[in-house]
C-alpha cells in the first residue's frame, strides 16, 4: 500500500496517548517505542512481547492504543484481540502483520472482531529500507486513533425512531442542479482508517439495489489486502466482487475494488464506461487515491454519478468531490460520532460540498432511495 496523510502535529496542551506496544520481536518494539517518543504526545505505558503478557498489560494501565503484532509465541494477535477488548472496550486496537495473503485474511478477521485498524510492517531485513513510509503511517495512525478513543468511550444514544443527522455544518451543500435528478448509474465509494466495516455494513443494507447499479470502492489498504477485501465482501454479498482489472466493463450488479498500490479510474471503450489503473504519482499522498476515481468518475457519469466517503483519515476525496459536485453528481459523507476518524468525510462537509452527513445506520437507507428512485 502506498497512502497516507502529512503527520499531524500534536496539539499545545493535548493529553498523551497512552500506548501498549505488543511484538515478539525486541528490536520492532524498539523501534516502535523510539518513533513514538520522538513524535512526542504518546506515553508508552506498556510494552509485550506475546498475547498473554498483552492482555495483562492492558488490564493495568488501561491504554487508549494497543499496537499488536499478530504471529506471537504462546498467545497470538487474535486469540488476544477479544480478551483485550473485554480488558477494555475502549482501547483501540491497531494490527500489525507482515504483507501476506494470509496475514491479510488474519488481519481483516481481527478488524470483524473488533480491531480499529491494521498496518502492514516490512519483512525483516526491509524495516529499515521501508522505516519512513511505515513510521510515518504508524504515527499518524496511532495519534488519529489516540486522539479519538475517548469519543469511542461514550456511551451510545438511545435509538430513537428518525435517525440523527449530523447538525448543519457553516457551508451549506450546493443545491443539485435540475439535470441531476437522473437515477445514479453508478455508486463510487471511498474509505480509509475504519472504512472496511463501514462498507461492509452499507453494502449489506444496499443488496437487495446492488444488482441494479455498478459499484467501484477506493479503500487505502496495501496490495494483497484488497483482493482479501474483495473476497470477504464476496462471501457477505453472494455477488461478483473482486478486485479491479484494467480495462474490464463496469457493469451492474458487480462491486470493483481499487488494487494496492494503484490508482483506480474510469474511460470509455466503444463508448461504455471500464476500469482504468495506473500507477502514477500520489494524490492526497494517497494511491489508490478517491480524488481520482471521483474525479475520472465525474467525466465519465457526470450527473448520474453517486458518490459516498465514509471514516478515514486525511482529505482524500476533497477535490473529486468538488469535481462531482461541478458535474451535478451526489456526494454524501458519514458523520462524525459514527466515524471512526472524520478525517475525510469532515473535509467535504466543511467544504460545503456534501448533500448528506448522516450516521452510518442511516446511509443505506439514503442511498437506495437514490438508486431506486423512491424516496427513503
Amino acid at each position: 500500500m502506498t497512502q497516507g496523510t502529512t503527520t499531524q502535529p500534536r496539539q499545545p496542551g493535548a493529553p498523551q496517548i497512552r500506548v501498549v506496544v505488543v511484538d515478539d520481536s525486541a528490536v520492532i518494539r524498539g523501534l516502535i517505542t523510539r518513533w513514538l517518543n520522538e513524535a512526542g504526545g504518546f506515553d508508552i505505558v506498556g510494552t509485550a512481547s506475546n498475547g498473554r503478557i498483552a492482555v495483562e498489560a492492558v488490564e493495568r494501565h488501561k491504554p487508549d492504543v494497543v499496537l499488536m503484532d499478530i504471529e506471537m509465541p504462546e498467545m497470538d494477535g487474535i486469540t488476544a484481540l477479544p480478551l483485550i477488548l473485554k480488558a477494555h472496550p475502549a482501547t483501540r486496537v491497531i494490527v500489525i502483520s507482515t504483507l501476506t495473503q494470509r496475514n491479510a485474511q488474519i488481519s481483516l478477521k481481527c478488524l470483524s472482531l473488533g480491531a480499529t485498524d491494521y498496518l502492514a510492517k516490512p519483512e525483516g531485513a526491509r524495516v529499515a529500507n521501508a522505516a519512513d513510509e511505515f513510521r510515518r503511517e504508524l504515527v499518524e495512525k496511532v495519534r488519529a486513533l489516540g486522539g479519538s478513543r475517548a469519543r469511542a468511550a461514550r456511551p451510545a444514544a438511545a435509538p430513537s425512531a428518525q435517525p440523527q443527522v449530523q447538525p448543519p455544518l457553516p457551508r451549506a451543500a450546493p443545491p443539485r442542479p435540475a439535470g441531476a435528478s437522473t437515477r445514479p448509474q453508478c455508486l463510487l465509494i471511498g474509505s480509509s482508517t475504519g472504512g472496511p466495516r463501514a462498507v461492509e455494513k452499507v453494502l449489506l443494507d444496499l443488496r437487495p439495489v446492488l444488482p441494479q447499479i455498478p459499484v467501484l470502492i477506493v479503500q487505502h489498504m496495501p496490495p494483497m489486502f484488497t483482493a482479501v477485501f474483495a473476497e470477504h465482501l464476496q462471501s457477505y454479498l453472494s455477488m461478483p466482487c473482486r478486485e479491479a482489472k484494467d480495462g474490464e466493463p463496469i457493469l451492474p450488479g458487480t462491486v470493483l475494488v481499487a488494487p494496492g498500490g494503484r490508482h483506480m479510474g474510469v474511460a470509455a471503450s466503444g463508448g461504455k464506461p471500464v476500469i482504468r489503473l495506473n500507477d502514477g504519482p500520489l494524490e492526497s499522498f494517497c494511491r489508490p487515491a478517491v480524488d481520482v476515481l471521483f474525479r475520472e468518475g465525474a467525466a465519465a457519469f457526470g450527473a448520474s454519478a453517486l458518490a459516498l466517503v465514509l471514516t478515514g483519515m486525511g482529505s482524500d476525496g476533497t477535490q473529486g468531490a468538488r469535481t462531482l459536485v461541478q458535474a451535478g453528481a451526489t456526494v454524501i459523507v458519514q458523520d462524525e460520532a459514527s466515524s471512526v476518524v472524520w478525517g475525510m468525510p469532515g473535509s467535504i462537509a466543511r467544504a460545503g460540498l456534501a448533500q448528506e452527513i448522516l450516521p452510518l445506520d442511516a446511509i443505506g437507507s439514503s442511498l437506495k432511495g437514490l438508486i431506486t428512485g423512491v424516496p427513503k
